[in-house]
């Protein structure tokens, strides 16, 4: 009777050291690799040679820019980054780090950006300001490689918008691509938080949108400066909700799910029907949301950030 008592007990005891373990920052090799390749980016990115970016790129890179569907693999991502330097002359441009952390398998990097712009066609400059998050995995021969980076801005540019959009970029809808099986219990979990959150998002109710997020979460918001913790993504939901038009139907869906034991990293979306006054329509949007065992054993959202197509 007493090893029986004390099995369940010992289980959850493993269980309780393996999802209160602290968030990790990453090695001091792992972020030097970063460092040169932000200074790398900025660099290559003034001087309009974009394509030597590709060597830090897994082959299948997934690009989740604003305005524009997801771009995969190298030479698209390539095509992305060269459309933009033909349209626009960078002349200034920096680009700060927030975080660096280990996700026990994959690194994450959040930060921050400026760019001060030159469009070429109308010699119209341009300040730029926004966020990026990218996931980079070590490439097996102990350098990292870029697998994701997602980016958006702190405000919407009515003035350049479309001049942000590549349409002559191959990209894809990823709202549009196949809903990750749900066949083992993250997968399952995550569908049903992705179903709650459709009612909602769609009812506006930003209290039970606040229960998602850890206390220590970042939000990476489009249109919106960094919300750095519970208080700050409190403030900026019950501001958001009162401006969502009126959604006839909301799907929230997942393409891609790697589970990295503490942390779950959700390739999330969205098909929004919607109307706003007498204006309706169909947006499409793409998120990378990483999701946190909490210490009650839930997954909430520990890292989020999403844009538009």
């Amino acid at each position: 009777m007493l090893l029986k008592c004390l099995v369940p007990a010992l289980v959850a005891a493993i269980n309780f050291n393996v999802v209160s373990q602290p968030v990790k920052r990453a090695n001091e090799r792992a972020i030097a690799y970063l460092t040169k390749f932000r200074l790398e980016y900025i660099s290559q990115t003034l001087n309009k040679k974009p394509g030597l970016l590709q060597a830090y790129y897994v082959d299948s890179v997934r690009l989740m820019p604003p305005f524009q569907k997801t771009v995969i693999g190298k030479s698209n991502a390539a095509a992305y980054h060269t459309a933009f330097a033909n349209r626009f002359t960078v002349r200034d441009y920096t680009r700060t780090e927030l975080e660096v952390l280990d996700l026990n398998g994959q690194v994450l990097e959040t930060g921050t950006f400026t760019m001060r712009v030159l469009i070429n066609k109308t010699a119209k400059e341009q300040v730029l300001r926004g966020k990026y998050l990218n996931l980079w995995i070590d490439s097996g021969s102990g350098e990292l490689r870029l697998l994701t980076e997602v980016w958006n801005y702190d405000q919407y540019y009515a003035d350049i918008h479309e001049q942000l959009r590549f349409d002559e970029v191959p990209g894809i809808h990823a709202a549009l691509l196949p809903n990750v099986p749900v066949n083992n219990s993250i997968s399952f979990e995550l569908a049903a938080l992705n179903r709650l959150l459709d009612e909602t998002v769609t009812n506006h109710d930003g209290n039970t949108w606040s229960l998602y997020y850890a206390d220590d979460a970042m939000l990476l918001a489009g249109y919106y400066p960094v919300c750095s913790g519970k208080n700050a993504i409190d403030e900026y939901i019950n501001t958001h909700v009162k401006e969502l038009p009126v959604f006839e139907e909301l799907d929230i869906r997942n393409d891609r799910i790697d589970y990295l034991g503490t942390f779950v990293i959700e390739y999330a979306s969205h098909i929004a029907s919607w109307k706003n006054g007498n204006s309706s329509g169909v947006s499409l949007g793409k998120n990378i949301r990483i999701w946190k065992r909490d210490l009650d054993h839930s997954l909430k959202l520990f890292r989020a950030i999403g844009t538009y197509d």
